[in-house]
C-alpha cells in the first residue's frame, strides 16, 4: 500500500517536470539569482527544500512566499477564486512490524499537500521584497538589443526565461534577479536567437512543436546557445563562455550520432546572429 502511494507521488512529480521540459523549460537550469527568491513558507519563513524547490520554482509567480489554504484563512486572507494549488511533498514515518524478524521497522512514506502562492491570495500582509542586487548595464550589449530591428515583445518580471513563438514574445526575470549582469545578457541573447526562428524572420521551424530531448528540440537549443556565445563575444562578455560550452555539450549528447549536426547548428546560429546585428 505504501509503495503504491509513493509511486503515485513520484509519478505526479515526474509528470510535472516532464510537462515543463516539453514546454522548453529546464526548471533547475537558472542563471538568475534565486537566493532571495527561493520558495519559502510565509508563516514559518523556512525555505522549501529538495524537489519542492523545483516544483514551486517552476511556477511563474513574482513572490517566493507560499502557504496552505488553512494558513491563508488563519491570516484572514482568502485564496482567489479559480486558483490552483501547487504540490509540496514530504515524508511521513510509519512503524511496520517485520513478520520475519518480529521487529518493528520504520518505513518512510512519501506524501504531498497543496500550497498557494501569496499572489493567488487576497487580504494578506506581505513581507518586504528581498533587496535587489546591483545591475550595471553593458553598453555594447544594450546596443545589440536596441539595434535588433524587428525584435519581439520583451517583458520582465517573470520567474522564467523563454521565447513564446505564438505571441512573438520574450519573457525574462527582472534584471536585478540575475546572479550577474553578464548572466542577464547571456540569457537575453539566448532567447533573442530563439526569436529569429519566427516565420516573419528566418522561419526556422517556428510552428513545429518539439518535445524536450528530441533531435529537433536539441538542434534549436544548440542554435540558440551557439548564437548566444557569438553575441556574448560581440558584446565583450567572456565569463559565461564556460557555461555555454557545458550547455552545448549537454545537447550534443543527443546529437552525438550525427557529426554534421554541430556544423549545421553553427551555420544557423551565425545567420541568426547576423540577423540580430543587422549584418
Amino acid at each position: 500500500m505504501e509503495d503504491s502511494i509513493m509511486n503515485q507521488v513520484y509519478d505526479l512529480i515526474t509528470n510535472q517536470i516532464i510537462e515543463e521540459l516539453q514546454k522548453g523549460k529546464v526548471p533547475w537550469n537558472r542563471p538568475w539569482n534565486t537566493s532571495g527568491n527561493k520558495p519559502k513558507n510565509l508563516i514559518s519563513g523556512k525555505d522549501y527544500q529538495g524537489i519542492n524547490t523545483v516544483l514551486l520554482g517552476m511556477k511563474n509567480f513574482s513572490s517566493p512566499y507560499w502557504l496552505t489554504f488553512k494558513q491563508c484563512k488563519k491570516l484572514n486572507g482568502q485564496v482567489k477564486k479559480g486558483s490552483k494549488g501547487s504540490m509540496v511533498v514530504f515524508y511521513t514515518l510509519y512503524d511496520k512490524k517485520n513478520v520475519q524478524t518480529d521487529e518493528t521497522d520504520v518505513i518512510p512514506v512519501l506524501r504531498y499537500y497543496k500550497v498557494f502562492n501569496v499572489m493567488q491570495c487576497e487580504g494578506l500582509a506581505l513581507p518586504d521584497k528581498p533587496k535587489a542586487i546591483e545591475f550595471n548595464p553593458i553598453d555594447k550589449a544594450e546596443s545589440i538589443i536596441d539595434n535588433y530591428k524587428d525584435k519581439p515583445i520583451i517583458e520582465h518580471g517573470f520567474n522564467r526565461a523563454c521565447y513564446i513563438p505564438s505571441k512573438d514574445k520574450i519573457e525574462l526575470p527582472d534584471k536585478t534577479q540575475f546572479k550577474s549582469t553578464q548572466e542577464y545578457y547571456s540569457t537575453y541573447f539566448h532567447e533573442m536567437v530563439h526569436s529569429t526562428k519566427h516565420e516573419k524572420r528566418l522561419n526556422r521551424n517556428c510552428n513545429k512543436i518539439s518535445n524536450f530531448g528530441s533531435i529537433e528540440y536539441s538542434y534549436e537549443e544548440l542554435v540558440a546557445e551557439i548564437g548566444n556565445s557569438f553575441l556574448c563575444n560581440e558584446a565583450g562578455i567572456e565569463n559565461t563562455f564556460k557555461n555555454s560550452i557545458a550547455y552545448i555539450q549537454n545537447w550534443l549528447e543527443v546529437l552525438k550520432n550525427d557529426n554534421r549536426m554541430i556544423i549545421s547548428c553553427a551555420s544557423k546560429a551565425e545567420k541568426a546572429t547576423n540577423y540580430i546585428l543587422n549584418k
